[in-house]
């Protein structure tokens, strides 16, 4: 959901991590998010990300079905949803991973595929 927060830096260091797993696999990994391509840019060299990140304005969540309003300490604003998704060659939603929790996550999409 945002770059250089704590839980989206643990899940891009454990991808970064995995990825030459996920590579063997014949998988690609995509980070996605509202954030700027000047954040994504500071996000990828300070963690030595090794994917891309790409920026979405809100529309590709929508569609995916992650955009929508969020709560935190009882202020509401709209984000995305800590949401994985594998998708095929064809472009077919395989697995969709809800509620993410991005302690281990990458380790068990690696042993989805």
């Amino acid at each position: 959901p945002k770059d250089d927060t704590s839980g989206c830096t643990i899940e891009a260091c454990e991808f970064r991590d995995y990825n030459k797993d996920i590579l063997k696999k014949g998988a690609l990994i995509f980070g996605v998010s509202k954030d700027g391509e000047k954040s994504h840019q500071k996000f990828t060299e300070k963690f030595n990300l090794n994917f891309p990140l790409l920026v979405d304005d809100a529309k590709v969540a929508e569609k995916y079905g992650v955009w929508g309003e969020k709560s935190m300490y009882g202020r509401k604003y709209m984000g995305m949803f800590r949401t994985t998704f594998i998708i095929d060659e064809k472009g077919k939603i395989m697995r969709v991973f809800e509620k993410v929790k991005p302690l281990g996550h990458a380790k068990e999409v690696l042993g989805a595929l």
